[in-house]
C-alpha cells in the first residue's frame, strides 16, 4: 500500500537511517497504478505542485471513469477533466459525483478547494465567443486553489468597456487574455497591467484568422512587456500557468 510505503520512508526519516534530502526523492518517484490503458500519477501533486488532470479528448468514458476512480482512491479530493465531451460526461457522471459545464467541458470530482493563492487571477475576453475557453481557464484556475475575476466581453472593437475596468486589471497578480480575431486584446491589457499576463489565442474569427493563426501571431509580437502566450484555445495551460504564478510568493 502506498500510505504503508510512505510511512516506511518517514520512520527511516525519523530515525535518522534516511535523510530528509533521499526521502524527498524517493517520494518524488513513488508511485503511479497501471490500469493498463493508463499509468495513473499518484504523487504529481508533490513533485509539480498540483494533481494530475484527465485529458479527456480522446479517452473513452469507460477509461476516464476508471482514471478519476483510481485517482480518487488514492486520496485527491478534487479531479479535474479537461475537454470532456457530453456523451462521456453522462456516463461518468453516473459512476461518481460530477460536476459538468457544457461550455468550458469542464468535468470536476469533488469539491472546490479553498483559493490559498496570493492573490486573485482575473481573465478578460475579447468577446463572448470567447467564453468557452476563458471558462476552461478559470475552473481550472479555481480547481487548483485560486480566487478568479470574470472580465467578458471587453475586446477591442469597444475598448472603453475595458477601460472601465482598469481597476479590476490592477488588482491581479495575474491576468490571462483570451481573444480571436486579431488577438490585440492581450497587447492592451499588457499595456495596462504591472503582473505577468497570459494570453491564449482563441479559433474564433472568420478566414483570415486561419482557426487562431492570426491571433497567435499577434500575441506573440506583442510589443507590451510581460506578456506569454499559450497555444490556440488552450484554457486550461493558461489557467494552470496562472495558478502557479499565483502561488509563488514564499516558495523556495
Amino acid at each position: 500500500m502506498e500510505k504503508d510505503r510512505i510511512r516506511g520512508i518517514l520512520t527511516q526519516v525519523a530515525e535518522g537511517s534516511v535523510s530528509v534530502e533521499d526521502a524527498l526523492v524517493h517520494l518524488k518517484t513513488e508511485p503511479f497504478e497501471d490500469l493498463g490503458y493508463a499509468k495513473v500519477d499518484h504523487h504529481r501533486a508533490l513533485r509539480q505542485g498540483a494533481a494530475e488532470v484527465i485529458y479527456g479528448a480522446g479517452k473513452t468514458p469507460a477509461q476516464i471513469a476508471g482514471i478519476a476512480a483510481s485517482l480518487r482512491r488514492h486520496g485527491q479530493k478534487t479531479v479535474l477533466i479537461t475537454r470532456l465531451a457530453p456523451e462521456a460526461a453522462e456516463f461518468v457522471g453516473r459512476e461518481t459525483d460530477l460536476h459538468y459545464d457544457p461550455v468550458s467541458r469542464i468535468g470536476r470530482v469533488g469539491p472546490l478547494p479553498e483559493p490559498d493563492g496570493v492573490g486573485r487571477i482575473v481573465i478578460a475576453t475579447g468577446g463572448t465567443s470567447d467564453i468557452p475557453v476563458a471558462e476552461e481557464a478559470a475552473q481550472t484556475a479555481e480547481a487548483l486553489g485560486n480566487e478568479v475575476v470574470r472580465l467578458y466581453d471587453v475586446g477591442v472593437s469597444g475598448v472603453h468597456r475595458l477601460l472601465a475596468n482598469v481597476e479590476v486589471i490592477a488588482s491581479a497578480r495575474v491576468v490571462i487574455a483570451v481573444a480571436g480575431m486579431e488577438g490585440a486584446l492581450a497587447s492592451i491589457v499588457g499595456g495596462l497591467a504591472d503582473c505577468p499576463v497570459i494570453a491564449v489565442p482563441t479559433s474564433v474569427g472568420y478566414g483570415a484568422s486561419f482557426g487562431g493563426l492570426a491571433a497567435l501571431l499577434s500575441m506573440l509580437n506583442s510589443c507590451a512587456s510581460g506578456v506569454s502566450v499559450v497555444n490556440i484555445d488552450n484554457g486550461f495551460g493558461a489557467g494552470y500557468l496562472a495558478g502557479m504564478i499565483n502561488h509563488l510568493e514564499g516558495k523556495r
